[in-house]
């Protein structure tokens, strides 16, 4: 156990460390922004661009483990969905927002380096396949449903253009794009520009835990909807049953790969979720309420999950003959 915590801890640590900051000092939100630019746009795809660049390129084309993951994604987003839709009476646009709770991770901020720490190198190209294709999903599955919700103002001919737009120009999906490139072409970048790319990924987990917890911190906990245990337990519990579920049942994947997307699907909600809600002003101050509630449990399920992994207890064999 004490191995687990000294891999969970640092980095609760350092969100913990964040959000005191935020508690503390109470500066306005729109202070942290040019750390939220240099994580976006400049450490985590430096990172991903590094992780992706050094795998061969047979691997990053493992196509069912990405059908896999995404339909688990997909997955735990419907069953959230559909309790939502039920609960609120039809309520497209809330139950898309409290779908994103049950089924969206932080799979930016805390996956990669959360990954990389705990399961080594081998996790990095799982890890980047999982967080693209979820962004592109969300991004996708949130101006859809919107847009038929009535939110957003959109024409379908405008969406056509704009959700490809929106997906392959997002920092993440780009920055992995130029490292696959990379690895089809063996490129390595000049010594100076190499040492550049390292700089800028060595800072990106602690920026980036930290930009999270001040993110958190400042996000108002007025209303808690008593939707959030469910939502919640689907994210959190649910989400990488079915994960590991999927991968064990159609087999052939490497440990390290499963292993890799049942920590992704373990992660608390995302704070995109919070700007979405903002984008649409729907579900606004429950979604902060459920990012901050869900990030704290998180603090225990995830450490768990560490505990699973890390003491071969997931059960590899069980779909075995």
């Amino acid at each position: 156990m004490t191995k687990v915590a000294g891999l969970a801890l640092p980095f609760f640590g350092l969100i913990f460390i964040g959000f005191l900051a935020g508690r503390i000092w109470r500066k306005a939100e729109s202070e942290l922004s040019w750390l939220n630019v240099f994580v976006i746009y400049f450490a985590l795809p430096a990172l991903f661009i590094r992780l992706v660049a050094a795998t061969p390129i047979d691997e990053l084309a493992n196509w069912s483990f990405v059908f896999a993951t995404s339909l688990a994604t997909y997955t735990a987003f419907a069953v959230a969905f559909a309790f939502a839709a039920v609960r609120s009476r039809g309520d497209l646009a809330e139950a898309t927002l409290q779908g994103m709770v049950g089924g969206y991770g932080n799979v930016g901020y805390m996956g990669p380096p959360l990954a990389l720490v705990a399961l080594g190198p081998s996790a990095a190209v799982p890890a980047a396949l999982v967080f693209c294709f979820d962004v592109a999903l969300v991004f996708t599955l949130a101006p859809l449903m919107m847009a038929i919700a009535g939110h957003g103002g959109a024409s379908p001919v405008r969406l056509l253009f704009d959700i490809p737009r929106r997906v392959l120009l997002h920092p993440f999906i780009a920055s992995t794009l130029i490292g696959v490139a990379a690895a089809a072409l063996r490129y390595e970048p000049p010594a100076p520009v190499a040492r550049l790319l390292e700089l800028l990924s060595n800072a990106a987990a602690p920026c980036a835990l930290f930009a999270l917890g001040v993110t958190v911190a400042l996000r108002p906990l007025k209303r808690i909807g008593a939707e959030l245990p469910v939502l919640i337990a689907v994210k959190l519990v649910l989400h990488p049953v079915i994960v590991f579920g999927l991968l064990a049942w159609i087999g052939g994947f490497d440990r390290i790969w499963i292993e890799t997307a049942v920590l992704m699907a373990s992660l608390p909600p995302a704070a995109t979720i919070y700007v979405l809600a903002v984008q649409y002003d729907t579900y606004v101050y429950r979604s902060s309420s459920a990012i901050m509630i869900g990030t704290a449990i998180s603090v225990f399920t995830v450490t768990g999950v560490l505990y699973l992994i890390t003491h071969d207890l997931l059960p590899f064999g069980l779909f075995e003959p």
